[in-house]
C-alpha cells in the first residue's frame, strides 16, 4: 500500500458498517484493492454467511478504489450494484480482490471476486460508481 493510500484509508476509514462487520483492508491501491471478513458474526440464521453481508464487503472495495481514484476533489457514489452468489461460506475468513473494470472521468466500475480460505470462488460482485465534484 502507498503512503498516499495508507492515508486515505486512515483519514477515511471504511465506515461503522465495515468496521461492525470485521472487515480488514490488506491491499489498497488504484489498481487492486484486497480486504478480508471474518464469517462468524456475518451468518444467516442457517449458519452461512449472509448474502448481504459479501455485498458489503464488496461495496466497502469498489467504493474505496473509486474514492482513491476520484481524488480529493471529488467524490465517488454507488450508482449499481450486483452480486452473483456462486458457493456459501460456513467458517474462516473471505476475501474479496476488486480491480477496475473502467476507470473514467465520471464513472468507474469495479469488479470483486470474493473467495473462501479454501480459494474458491464464492460470489462475483460487480459496481459502478458516479463521480461527481464535492
Amino acid at each position: 500500500m502507498s503512503q498516499d493510500a495508507w492515508e486515505f484509508v486512515k483519514r477515511v476509514g471504511l465506515g461503522k458498517l465495515a468496521d461492525t462487520m470485521g472487515i480488514e483492508m490488506l491491499e489498497f491501491t488504484v489498481e487492486r484493492s484486497v480486504a478480508r471478513m471474518p464469517v462468524e458474526g456475518n451468518t444467516q440464521p442457517t449458519m452461512l454467511l449472509h448474502g448481504g453481508a459479501f455485498v458489503v464487503l464488496g461495496e466497502s472495495l469498489a467504493s474505496m478504489a473509486a474514492n482513491l481514484f476520484a481524488g480529493a476533489d471529488r467524490l465517488a457514489v454507488g450508482i449499481e450494484i450486483n452480486a452473483s452468489h456462486t458457493r456459501s461460506a460456513t467458517s474462516g475468513f473471505v476475501t474479496g480482490v476488486c480491480t477496475p473494470i473502467h476507470l473514467g472521468r465520471t464513472l468507474t466500475t469495479h469488479e470483486i471476486a470474493i473467495s473462501d480460505d479454501q480459494d474458491r470462488r464464492c460470489c462475483s460482485i460487480r459496481m459502478t460508481n458516479l463521480i461527481k465534484e464535492r
